[in-house]
């Protein structure tokens, strides 16, 4: 489940200007052939993100997808870097301090290997994952950090969630029938179907109140880009 993109109010700067600035110096300096190493490109609520930790981030997003990490647009590259802000501040928020159960990752890395034509092979795999510039250990410790913080993040909006029947009626008979007969498909009778649209609804539902609860976070939070001109950037 991939956290989705919300727009910021205007955020405050404080003292994590001063320190986001500091860094971000102190790297540039680290250069070879006069190019820069790493730079911070945000600073959420005292914790650095850097160059490298964006571009680890789209490299996952296109292995993940399937995708050439140079393919990614502009829009797509800050999308990415909002999903990582949004990460972090759920982090703040459940902390995960355990990894998830290695079947689950070992489930999630044999269905990203799969979108890979070249990764039948043992050599394939490990020469793709070099190309994208991941190793499988930082692979499987994305793909932990992902399921277990989704899980965390599930446990504490799902009680919330209550989906009646009068709702999976709606649907069906708004939604679904209609769609079956533009297919010229057999009507499956609700009872047959009541479970899946039911999860569905969860499904929207649980979107709609991580949304809420990212864009209350981001309007707390000190959300600070030292390349913003204006001093400040909204999210």
């Amino acid at each position: 489940m991939k956290l989705r993109r919300i727009k910021l109010g205007t955020i405050k700067l404080g003292k994590h200007c001063a320190v986001a600035m500091a860094v971000s110096m102190a790297l540039a300096t680290s250069s070879l052939g006069g190019q820069i190493v790493d730079r911070v490109v945000t600073n959420v609520n005292g914790h650095v993100v850097l160059q490298s930790d964006w571009e680890q981030e789209v490299a996952f997003e296109a292995f993940s997808n399937g995708r050439d990490p140079d393919s990614f647009t502009s829009a797509e590259r800050n999308a990415a870097l909002d999903r990582l802000i949004d990460r972090e501040l759920l982090r703040e928020q459940v902390r995960p301090s355990q990894p998830a159960p290695a079947e689950q990752v070992a489930a999630r890395v044999a269905e990203v290997r799969k979108l890979h034509p070249d990764c039948t092979t043992d050599d394939g795999w490990h020469a793709t994952l070099q190309r994208y510039g991941l190793t499988q250990s930082s692979l499987e410790k994305r793909l932990s950090d992902e399921i277990q913080l989704m899980k965390l993040v599930e446990d504490r909006l799902r009680p919330s969630i209550q989906i009646d029947q009068r709702a999976v009626e709606t649907y069906y008979n708004d939604r679904l029938l209609p769609d079956m007969k533009r297919a010229g498909s057999r009507a499956t009778p609700l009872p047959e179907v009541f479970g899946r649209i039911k999860d569905l609804l969860a499904e929207r539902k649980m979107n709609e109140l991580l949304s809420g609860w990212l864009a209350s976070l981001r309007s707390g939070s000190h959300i600070f880009t030292p390349e913003s001109s204006a001093g400040e950037r909204n999210r």
